[in-house]
């Protein structure tokens, strides 16, 4: 599903977040954001994914307009910088809070934890709290969890930044082959 930002515009009282930024990206795409600290890249993520609200410009997935559409009904998935785990649940209980949340059989849910800590290569750790886990497995947690309601688009803010080198390009590895 392509995705397109047109002219957005994002205050925070006198600082310009974003000033006037068009950014298109077609349907299947894998794309990185870059620039410095303070640029805008996690304020444009928020908009794309409606956890922020733009001053201006819209917000299209595909050739619809979701600018004004609650955050629940994008069908996003987001990760965040620092991963927003819940210290006091289990992988398995983090993997399914969402969706939990959203209803459904408690067999399906079970499934799609199950098949999801398979995909990411945590089996066997479901019951582990984050605090038990390395950095890399922590956010596997956090793509699993946001993968669960199976989004229509996934969104990764820094989702590399705390992590050592070498877990970093293992990471990027397996997320490019998760998404070929």
């Amino acid at each position: 599903m392509s995705i397109t930002a047109k002219h957005v515009t994002k205050r925070f009282g006198t600082f310009v977040a974003l000033d006037n930024v068009t950014l298109e990206v077609p349907g299947g795409a894998l794309l990185a954001l870059l620039g410095p600290s303070g640029s805008g890249k996690t304020t444009l993520l928020r908009i794309i994914a409606g956890l922020e609200v733009a001053d201006s410009g819209t917000v299209l997935y595909a050739d619809e307009d979701v600018t004004d559409a609650a955050v629940r009904d994008r069908n996003v998935g987001f990760v965040f910088q620092h991963y927003a785990l819940f210290r006091h649940l289990s992988v398995f209980e983090n993997v399914a809070f969402g969706l939990r949340v959203r209803g459904g059989p408690r067999r399906r849910v079970r499934e799609r934890v199950r098949e999801l800590l398979r995909l990411v290569q945590l089996e066997g750790l479901e019951r582990s709290l984050p605090a038990q886990l390395s950095g890399g497995q922590r956010q596997r947690v956090a793509l699993a969890r946001a993968l669960a309601a199976e989004p229509k688009v996934l969104l990764l803010d820094e989702p590399f930044g705390a992590l050592d080198a070498k877990v970093r390009q293992e990471l990027r590895q397996w997320l490019r082959r998760l998404h070929d």
